[in-house]
């Protein structure tokens, strides 16, 4: 059995028979309706549930955690199947060992795969021995797309320029905190990233980097002003759809492990549905809302007559298909007809049911799906005034 919550008072269970896709947990006549720029209604049970993730294990000093069950993972500290070099795609030459690669004075590394909008995933170690200062200790950066850097430095007791210091955005944005543990131990960074969007050359979002460093805010949703450099601003402009992780050798040997990123879903500005969208997205996703309630509820059986028409009756909410409302006013007057053709002494059995209905003709009602003059609401309403049902 399916169970949904129908309405805000009662919850019925849809049987595989009744529906090829029962709508899941929520209330369908409850919260406020889609509107020009939002889709899904206020605790929409057509709203798709979020995906099953498994979490990870923390790090430690000495170990690394184990990826969530979603991510893909990058270095796993055993080789660099998924790396070569940024120079000329040839087979990295850094240093492999003890679960972690290190700078080897070589050049840069990068991954053969490429993606966007991602959470990341980086631990990273300078050497033990502290060797140099400010920017010559255990310097190396992480490039997103290979065009923002992520400052890796040893910055423990190490004094550099602000936007110079381990997790800057590279020359841009300094750190809201030095949160590194001493040299020698692995340090965590998780990256939030989102890349500008350009759309016929105009900014259509600019794009952010969110960092924390073992657990402490370091970059707090901060806005990109393009790929990042050295000694030179950067520059606003469009990043690719997709590009290439890349680590840096600065020639100090920098230690990396547990590297694994998640894919981000796509934003309002890239057809995304979550959060505000242009009336044109909205009215578009409603209509396809709409059209996939229209279908459920074909599958729902003629033994099943009432839930048949409050699942059609929710797609109103979505979209107001004449068709549709047509075939409402039907279905409801031969209820209604039915529930008055009722013996006095069997009445009362449909008691919570006719409410069910009424409150779903209320809801369309207040959110203007359905005038306040529509016949079978107007004899719904009746029908619960005369018999009492409407007191408390």
């Amino acid at each position: 059995m399916k169970c949904f919550v129908t309405l805000a008072t009662a919850a019925v269970c849809l049987s595989p028979a009744m529906t090829g896709k029962a709508a899941s947990s929520g209330s369908a006549f409850y919260g406020d309706a889609p509107d020009a720029h939002h889709p899904w209604a206020i605790h929409d049970q057509n709203r798709p549930q979020p995906k099953i993730v498994t979490p990870g294990t923390f790090s430690s000093v000495d170990q690394p955690g184990k990826p969530p069950s979603d991510a893909i993972v990058l270095f796993d500290g055993t080789d660099f199947s998924k790396w070569e070099s940024a120079k000329d795609g040839s087979a990295p030459k850094w240093v492999l060992a003890d679960g972690a690669m290190q700078a080897a004075h070589v050049g840069d590394i990068r991954t053969k795969e490429q993606f966007g909008d991602c959470q990341l995933h980086v631990e990273w170690a300078a050497p033990k021995v502290v060797e140099g200062d400010s920017q010559g200790r255990g310097n190396s950066g992480i490039f997103l797309m290979g065009m923002l850097e992520i400052q890796v430095l040893d910055s423990y007791n190490n004094v550099t320029y602000a936007d110079g210091h381990a997790a800057s955005v590279y020359g841009v944005n300094p750190p809201m905190a030095n949160a590194l543990r001493p040299p020698g131990e692995f340090q965590v960074y998780d990256i939030v990233f989102r890349r500008p969007v350009y759309r016929d050359n105009q900014v259509v979002d600019p794009g952010y980097v969110t960092v924390f460093v073992n657990g402490v805010l370091a970059q707090d949703h901060t806005t990109l002003e393009g790929g990042t450099g050295h000694m030179s601003r950067s520059k606003p402009g469009p990043f690719p759809e997709r590009g290439p992780l890349q680590l840096q050798d600065h020639n100090n040997p920098t230690r990396f492990r547990n590297i694994w990123y998640r894919p981000l879903p796509p934003r309002a500005v890239e057809g995304g549905t979550d959060g505000p969208l242009t009336t044109e997205a909205t009215m578009a996703k409603r209509k396809q809302i709409a059209a996939s309630i229209r279908e459920d509820a074909a599958l729902i059986g003629a033994d099943h007559a009432v839930q048949k028409m409050l699942r059609l009756m929710e797609s109103l909410s979505y979209e107001k298909d004449e068709p549709t409302v047509q075939k409402i006013e039907e279905m409801a007057s031969q209820y209604v007809a039915s529930v008055k053709a009722l013996p006095a002494d069997q009445i009362g059995a449909k008691k919570d049911e006719v409410k069910r209905v009424n409150s779903a003709f209320q809801y369309l009602a207040k959110f203007k799906a359905l005038p306040p003059s529509f016949g079978p609401k107007v004899e719904t309403e009746k029908l619960v005034k005369d018999n009492g049902w409407d007191k408390k």
